[in-house]
């Protein structure tokens, strides 16, 4: 059924960041048909009174870890390989089916009610489609794999690299294209992967269309690690396997070389800052803005709950803004750029026909209430977004122009079941981890 959406500040997100004030139509595929000033809508339309509130495109995050959402709080202060040795690595290896089903069933719902509706996952090395049911039930688009580790760990939490690709393939063939979710290869690091296997992995994802999803130059001693290993930079050794290109995502991207900044651009490479995370590890800060004058393509993401404690996109969008600011002065980094990276940008990374308002694009919606008391007056949708706006600015989210969230809760979801799920959960996992 379509859907006018009436009386909206429209917030294009566009490349011209275009602000009108009018009505947005929403066809029967889910698709925006039109959008301005006194749209007129089919007889039987549905009806949304937005009273002046912002209407945006959702929120797309590129990288998130929903598996670790159950561990928020349990690895705090520690610098990143301490981080996974100790902590993240031997509680997702307590991790069964029903545990990482409610770990990812509460970050989809935190997600949801912040505004998200697409998101980059990187699960661990077991129980995938556990996340895959949760992100289908959720309704959201989700871009999900499995976190493919060959080499050993102190925790135990790798696999044969013949088993590894094997199973990568399995689900890739089981969930692509299943509605509104995709395949995504997902070897966790250079440090936890062979060479065989990342090969492999950039032969598999192409042949089947699938994004690669890894992490790369996040932390000093992880590069120098890398170097140890391979004699190579992160992004150069990775680009010498055949991970490079638009199709490879690469998180975080903190101590890059000059050539390595260069290639990124040559190569359409995308980008994805976590500041939180960043900032929480003490990894350092990504040079985002000296990224995006060479032309590399870059976006947003939560990372994880335990190296930030929330998935919250305004919390990702200030924290862009602000922390290049004494580097670089005020100018850096200014709020429409930042809500950019958070709309359009991460719907480009994804192949995604969102994360703008315009005609033929998904109707991926977020309607924000700009009357709160710490948004007031803003006059500039883009600055409220980004620098005064919260969770509880959201009125309400749409995906296909489908409401998904209505009141502060999710719809079709009981949070209450949430909740019991999640803590008898992580009672097993941490028994199991002995932490």
């Amino acid at each position: 059924m379509a859907t006018l959406f009436h009386d909206a500040t429209l917030v294009c997100c566009d490349e011209q960041r275009r602000t009108l004030r009018g009505d947005l139509l929403v066809g029967d595929d889910g698709r925006i048909q039109a959008l301005g000033p006194d749209i007129a809508a089919p007889p039987l339309a549905r009806r949304v009174d937005c009273r002046g509130g912002w209407l945006l495109p959702s929120f797309v995050q590129t990288h998130i870890h929903l598996v670790q959402t159950l561990f928020r709080g349990l690895a705090d202060d520690l610098l990143l390989l301490d981080w996974l040795r100790t902590r993240i690595w031997p509680l997702e290896a307590a991790h069964d089916e029903e545990s990482t089903y409610w770990s990812a069933r509460l970050g989809l719902t935190e997600l949801l009610l912040g505004g998200t509706t697409s998101l980059l996952d990187m699960g661990s090395v077991r129980h995938t489609d556990s996340v895959f049911r949760a992100c289908e039930e959720a309704g959201v688009r989700a871009f999900v794999g499995r976190a493919m580790m060959d080499l050993p760990n102190e925790a135990g939490l790798s696999e044969p690299t013949e088993a590894s690709l094997r199973g990568a393939c399995d689900e890739a063939d089981r969930w692509h294209g299943r509605g509104r979710l995709r395949y995504a290869f997902a070897p966790r690091f250079v440090p936890s992967c062979s060479a065989e296997l990342l090969t492999t992995v950039a032969q598999e994802a192409r042949r089947r269309g699938c994004l690669v999803h890894t992490h790369a130059s996040e932390n000093r001693d992880e590069v120098a690690l890398v170097r140890r290993m391979t004699g190579r930079d992160n992004v150069i050794y990775l680009h010498e396997l055949g991970l490079s290109g638009p199709d490879v995502a690469l998180a975080h991207c903190i101590h890059l070389s000059s050539d390595e900044r260069a290639l990124l651009a040559e190569t359409g490479t995308r980008v994805l800052h976590c500041p939180s995370s960043n900032l929480k590890l003490g990894s350092g800060i990504a040079p985002i803005p000296e990224l995006l004058e060479a032309g590399v393509h870059v976006s947003l993401g939560a990372d994880g709950a335990p190296c930030n404690n929330r998935l919250d996109v305004f919390t990702e969008m200030r924290l862009a803004a602000l922390i290049q600011k004494p580097r670089l002065g005020p100018t850096a980094m200014p709020a429409s750029q930042v809500l950019g990276l958070a709309t359009r940008a991460g719907a480009e990374a994804l192949g995604l026909e969102a994360g703008v308002l315009a005609v033929g694009r998904l109707a991926d919606l977020v309607l924000l209430d700009p009357e709160e008391p710490d948004v007031l007056p803003s006059p500039a949708p883009a600055s409220g977004v980004v620098y005064a706006m919260t969770r509880s600015s959201v009125r309400g989210v749409w995906i296909d122009g489908e409401r998904r969230v209505e009141g502060g809760r999710v719809l079709g979801w009981d949070l209450r079941e949430t909740i019991e799920g999640v803590q008898s959960s992580l009672a097993r996992v941490r028994g199991r981890a002995g932490l």
